[in-house]
């Protein structure tokens, strides 16, 4: 079964193509492409309060590709997702409502809890050990989810408003630095030790360059040597000789900033890396929803 998400983020809008296979009891969950587009919302969003006709137009144009890919994909369905750059615009409402009117596709304005909980539908604690207590870490351009996990049970979880392009455009009160070290500081007062799991773009991007792939994690020691070591590049050098696409040259600075606080006010060394997010969420959600569904008629037909 192949299924497809969207994911509008504030910095990138991604498409996400995965299948499900069925064997016996258990579900595998493979990705097969993933396609991105540097959109960039929260840069409007995050510095004038609103969307451009310009950029909404970009959107509306990614969407309508979108879409055709999954025709083409043969998608037996699809959830969309919009995070923080539509939630906080002023005219984010009127721009969805535009994608339905404009493609069809339907879009969910995602609170941070709720993107919070998408994230945790990945279940990726569940393949560590369920002894130890874990810090979800989601790093994006409006908004940072953070979500604690002891046992496999959700102690606690909230998303604050900091994020890449919020940093970039100097748009981050210091009342939400303090909540979010508050947050985090309460918890590691409370469990201890904690290990990370971080999700996101820049902390994937992070992981693939400095990372330890035998135990899939970074290091607060390598998340410190990375940032020294591209912050001392210039933009066009991190492009050119690091290799980094330029929509990523930009925030993979500011995130390095946010996942190296919240390890110091966790005394976290480690952060696990599983290359998923919120993309991989709804995928999640959408197989669940239509497996109960399945499950459901089958069970009405015997009736």
């Amino acid at each position: 079964m192949r299924f497809a998400s969207i994911d509008i983020g504030s910095n990138a809008v991604r498409l996400l193509f995965a299948n499900v296979f069925e064997s016996g009891t258990e579900s595998v969950f493979k990705k097969e492409s993933l396609i991105r587009v540097p959109v960039r919302l929260g840069l409007d969003t995050f510095s004038i309060g609103e969307i451009s006709v310009a950029r909404a137009q970009n959107l509306i144009k990614t969407i309508t590709a979108f879409k055709y890919l999954m025709e083409v994909n043969d998608v037996q369905g699809y959830k969309a997702c919009a995070t923080a750059a539509i939630r906080e615009a002023r005219n984010g409402k009127e721009i969805v409502q535009e994608l339905f009117e404009k493609t069809g596709i339907e879009v969910e304005i995602a609170t941070g809890q709720r993107e919070a909980s998408i994230i945790y539908s990945n279940h990726v604690e569940e393949q560590l050990d369920m002894d130890k207590t874990y810090l979800y870490i989601d790093i994006g351009g409006g908004s940072t989810e953070l979500s604690l996990f002891h046992k496999k049970e959700i102690i606690a979880s909230q998303s604050f408003a900091i994020g890449t392009i919020r940093m970039i455009n100097k748009r981050i009160k210091e009342s939400d630095w303090e909540a979010m070290k508050k947050f985090v500081k309460n918890l590691a007062e409370k469990y201890t030790p904690i290990y990370g799991i971080g999700t996101g773009g820049n902390i994937n991007k992070l992981y693939k360059l400095y990372g330890n792939n035998k135990d899939h994690s970074l290091t607060r020691k390598a998340i410190k040597e990375a940032y020294a070591h591209i912050s001392e590049y210039s933009f066009a050098d991190r492009v050119v000789k690091l290799g980094l696409k330029p929509d990523r040259a930009d925030v993979i600075i500011p995130a390095s900033e946010i996942v190296l606080a919240i390890s110091k006010w966790a005394e976290m060394d480690k952060i696990f890396v599983p290359k998923i997010g919120l993309s991989d969420g709804l995928i999640h959600e959408l197989y669940e929803e239509l497996y109960t569904k399945k499950i459901t008629e089958i069970y009405y037909d015997e009736e």
